[in-house]
C-alpha cells in the first residue's frame, strides 16, 4: 500500500445534511486532524436542524470533536428529507460557503449515498468546491447503500474510542435508534481498518483527486 503524505490541511470544510451527519461520518478525522493541528480553521455547514434541540447538540458535539480548532458552525432549518424541495435554498447556502472560504480539503456526504438529503448536498459540493480535494464520507443505515471506498484515515484505538463515546454523549436524541451504537459505530471502524493495515479507520469516496508530485 502507498501512503502519500502532504504537510496536513490549515482550512477545513465539512458540510452534512443532518446535525450528527459529520460526526458520525468523520468524526474521528476531524478529532485526529484537529488533534496535530491546533489552530486549523474549520468552516461547518448543516442545512436542517437549526433553532432547536438538534443545534444544541451539533454544536457541542463539534466543539468536541474539533479540540483546539477555529471552529466555525452554521446550522440552517431546512426541512428533514425534503431538501430536493428545498434546492435552492441549499444551494444558496453552498456558494455563501464558498464564497468566504478556500479549503485544502472538504468533508462532505458521498454523491452515491442513498438518503436523497445526503445525495444533494453531496451534488452541490462538488459544483461549487470543483478545485478542492473533497472526500465523500459514508453513514450506515438500513440502506444497505455501503461500498468500494477509494481513500482511509486510519484511527488509533484511543481515537475510535473517543469517538464513540462523543456520539453517545452529545446527541441524546438519536440514542433511540436501532442502528445508533457501539457496535455499529465500531464495526464500520474496524472493517474499514482492515481495508488499510490499521485496526480503525473512516474511509471516503474519492471522485476526483489531482496530484502533484514534483517540486
Amino acid at each position: 500500500m502507498i501512503r502519500l503524505r502532504t504537510g496536513g490541511p490549515d482550512r477545513v470544510v465539512a458540510v452534512g445534511a443532518h446535525c450528527d451527519d459529520i460526526a458520525i461520518g468523520a468524526g474521528g478525522t476531524l478529532l485526529t486532524l484537529c488533534l496535530a493541528r491546533p489552530g486549523v480553521r474549520v468552516d461547518v455547514l448543516v442545512l436542517s436542524g437549526g433553532g432547536g434541540e438538534r443545534e444544541q447538540e451539533e454544536r457541542a458535539a463539534l466543539a468536541a470533536f474539533c479540540p483546539g480548532a477555529d471552529l466555525r458552525v452554521t446550522v440552517l432549518k431546512l426541512p428533514d428529507g425534503r431538501m430536493p424541495a428545498h434546492w435552492e435554498e441549499a444551494k444558496a447556502a453552498v456558494e455563501e460557503l464558498r464564497a468566504r472560504t478556500e479549503p485544502d480539503l472538504v468533508l462532505a456526504p458521498r454523491t452515491e449515498d442513498a438518503h436523497q438529503d445526503h445525495r444533494g448536498l453531496a451534488r452541490l459540493i462538488t459544483t461549487a468546491f470543483r478545485d478542492h480535494l473533497v472526500l465523500g464520507y459514508e453513514i450506515v443505515k438500513w440502506d444497505g447503500d455501503l461500498g468500494r471506498m477509494t481513500a482511509y484515515q486510519p484511527l488509533s484505538p484511543e481515537t475510535a474510542e473517543r469517538k464513540v463515546r462523543l456520539l453517545q454523549e452529545h446527541y441524546p436524541s438519536q440514542r433511540h435508534r436501532p442502528w445508533y451504537d457501539r457496535e455499529a459505530f465500531l464495526g464500520l471502524a474496524r472493517i474499514r481498518g482492515i481495508e488499510c493495515h490499521a485496526r480503525y479507520a473512516e474511509a471516503f469516496a474519492v471522485t476526483k483527486l489531482t496530484l502533484d508530485l514534483g517540486e
